[in-house]
């Protein structure tokens, strides 16, 4: 028998090497290369003529953070980033928990509801919107006809649109990360909660909340990275005035300067992870504390 045990634990890191090892290698070619290829392009030198050098310079860095045109579009991103992700988290909680507790026979039509935006294309979806928010969209036609407005209503083409397109795409993300956290929360620590002279704002707050914290984290994180790539909602929706960190960096890769597109990516990317793992962390250690 202890052999048999010697032998099992002998061939244990044998297995898991074999299981993981297919996965290390898909990771490192279809992940770690190209992001490393992202960052020796990145510090190429561009030339209109050559198109790109080969050098290792620091120049499309300085550039992106000392001309005050990219700072904005990166400024934007991020405070766009982080509404839409605030307001998905906000309207995407009571759904969410509604569609948890639910028991009635109609909950996976209510499901399909949610999830039915998902089944469309950004672009597709964009276009939805831009039937509505045109200055002769069914938006602006209803309110003149309802005498509300006298003048036709111009919504494309402004943050706004865009806040609401990148929410509509990001918002069934967050619904469906926190229903399945709310739905392992057992109703009973609800109700005892509430039996015990608690409201339902301290039930909330004490109990619910600290519950679905790892749903929340999973959900913000989710829909943080979407809306900071998004590329197709700001193009359509925002017009060629609004900017971006993921059309600036198309639009660089189009006019052929390879180097400052690396730039911008990387940036991108590096941003994201870090606050992403930043908020992980405070929450992860918030979790930690009780």
């Amino acid at each position: 028998m202890a052999v048999q045990t010697a032998e099992s634990r002998t061939g244990t890191p044998l297995t898991a090497g074999a299981l993981v090892g297919p996965a290390t290698v898909v990771t490192v070619i279809g992940l770690v290369l190209p992001v490393l290829l992202l960052l020796r392009y990145s510090l190429n030198r561009y030339d209109p003529r050559e198109l790109m050098i080969e050098t290792v310079t620091l120049e499309n860095y300085v550039k992106f953070f000392t001309d005050a045109y990219y700072l904005e579009v990166f400024l934007t991103t991020l405070w766009v980033a982080s509404l839409c992700t605030l307001v998905c988290l906000v309207a995407g909680f009571p759904l969410a928990y509604v569609l948890a507790r639910t028991r009635a026979r109609f909950k996976n039509v209510l499901i399909i509801l949610v999830v039915m935006p998902l089944f469309v294309g950004n672009a597709v979806r964009a276009a939805g919107w831009m039937t509505l928010f045109g200055s002769r969209g069914f938006l602006s036609v209803t309110l003149m006809d309802l005498g509300l407005t006298s003048a036709p209503t111009e919504i494309m083409f402004t943050t706004q649109a865009v806040l609401i397109g990148i929410i509509s795409v990001n918002l069934p993300y967050m619904v469906l990360t926190l229903q399945s956290v709310i739905e392992g929360v057992e109703r009973q620590m609800e109700e005892a909660a509430l039996s015990l002279g608690a409201g339902p704002i301290t039930m909330f707050r004490r109990v619910l909340w600290p519950l679905a914290l790892p749903g929340i984290i999973a959900g913000t994180i989710l829909t943080f990275i979407l809306a900071m790539n998004a590329y197709a909602t700001p193009v359509l929706l925002g017009g060629p005035e609004f900017k971006m960190m993921a059309p600036l960096l198309f639009g660089q890769f189009q006019l052929g300067n390879w180097p400052f597109g690396a730039a911008v990516a990387f940036i991108l990317m590096t941003t994201t992870l870090a606050l992403t793992a930043l908020a992980a962390f405070l929450m992860g250690k918030r979790i930690r504390a009780g």
